[in-house]
């Protein structure tokens, strides 16, 4: 395979670039081209890269892919991960903060109680466990804000006591096939707020 000559390949690569080396990293992990580990340790590098050089060792061994990485269309779509059974996880954040964010895999359930605390739930570069994961948010004065990317689709049905939730009323970006996030709960003097945001 020809790579880029040395302009090139000393060329600073952008956000939309490692994404688009991730997502082929993740569809070789996916047909079993590489291994889990192997898989975390080139999405790592993909992620700390900052030349066209840092990328292409990453895909250059994988069939049918570039050199080096090409932009990712506007309209980006979190992946979806098949794993069988349905999963259920827990996030407490009590006078303290709960934190998710990066390259993580969504639960099908996520529960986060947040007394006089904060949860930051950033799902824009997360893989699905299923095509519709629900985040239950209980907040007592307390607060969680949840991050999607601008083509996922968001459903809230939480109840606000002296608080409240709210989320995106603008669906006209949500792609076809993308997941679904539900979110539900109740906030007491407290507030959940879900924002559509673009990967930085």
């Amino acid at each position: 395979m020809q790579l880029p000559d040395e302009p090139a390949r000393r060329m600073r690569v952008s956000d939309a670039d490692r994404e688009q080396v991730a997502e082929i990293l993740r569809s070789a992990a996916g047909e079993g081209r590489i291994d889990t580990d192997e898989l975390d340790e080139r999405l790592e590098a993909a992620y700390d890269a900052k030349t066209v050089a840092d990328l292409v060792p990453l895909t250059d061994d994988l069939p049918a892919t570039p050199p080096y990485a090409q932009p990712v269309p506007a309209r980006h779509v979190s992946p979806v991960t098949s794993v069988g059974e349905p999963t259920h996880q827990r996030g407490v954040a009590i006078m303290s903060g709960f934190e998710r964010s990066g390259d993580w895999l969504v639960p099908s359930e996520l529960t986060v109680t947040a007394v006089m605390g904060g949860a930051d739930i950033d799902v824009r570069r997360a893989r699905f466990s299923a095509p519709e994961v629900v985040i239950t948010v209980n907040a007592i004065m307390g607060g969680a804000q949840i991050t999607v990317n601008p083509t996922t689709r968001v459903v809230v049905e939480g109840i606000g006591i002296m608080g409240g939730f709210s989320g995106p009323r603008d669906d006209s970006e949500v792609a076809p096939g993308a997941p679904t996030v539900r979110v539900r709960g109740f906030a007491l003097w407290g507030g959940v707020g879900v924002v559509r945001r673009p990967l930085d």
